[in-house]
């Protein structure tokens, strides 16, 4: 794991107890639970969010679509979803890249979790630029603000740049906005009340 960190703080720029440390220590959590408030274009989304090891997920929407439930398993590789709650009517079964279900940006709940986000932001620091901005001391807790910018024109998914605040504690993101090549804002994300090894039963994921 210390050759992993030595050559991911390589390729960002950023020291291994920053972003590599967030990466390491992700990479040792089973689940986490957590309220993802995210905005931009195309309007706002809360959405109360569920991961266990291997890749099962469970999205609650609050707003929009109050009521909605979204189960994916990695097991069947298909989403299970109720657009107006467990146990009404309809159930609808889907792939993952069925676009009913695919986020504005092309995003699939199958590559939704935070492990996917530090993917992204690892490729596009390769070759790229990356700095430690400042810490910033929030409600008792202390936040890392650092910013991932791609090379040249370089982007990925879209995003050509991330700011991103880690809090500390638990090495978590709380707060991530992503920067088109142009430098506008596509979309931010801030993540409220994480549960990191939340004790997750089976039965959330197959109700």
């Amino acid at each position: 794991m210390l050759l992993i960190s030595v050559f991911v703080a390589a390729l960002t720029g950023i020291a291994p107890d920053a972003l590599t440390k967030a990466i390491d220590n992700y990479h040792r959590v089973e689940s986490y639970s957590v309220t993802i408030r995210s905005s931009g274009e195309n309007g706002a989304q809360n959405i109360r969010y569920y991961y266990k090891k291997p890749g099962f997920v469970r999205m609650e929407f609050i707003h929009p679509h109050e009521g909605a439930v979204l189960i994916y398993s990695p097991d069947t590789r298909r989403v299970r979803v109720w657009p107006f709650g467990i146990n009404h009517f309809p159930e609808l079964n889907l792939s993952p890249d069925n676009l009913l279900i695919r986020g504005s940006g092309g995003q699939q709940v199958d590559s939704s979790d935070i492990g996917a986000l530090f993917m992204n932001i690892r490729t596009l620091a390769t070759g790229g630029t990356s700095e430690i901005v400042k810490e910033e001391y929030v409600s008792g807790r202390t936040d890392l603000h650092m910013v991932v910018t791609g090379a040249d024109k370089f982007v990925v998914g879209g995003v050509h740049r991330y700011e991103l605040w880690l809090d500390t504690g638990n090495q978590f993101p709380i707060k991530v906005i992503s920067h088109d090549q142009y430098n506008t804002i596509i979309e931010t994300v801030i993540m409220e009340a994480p549960e990191v090894n939340a004790q997750l039963p089976d039965r959330l994921f197959n109700p």
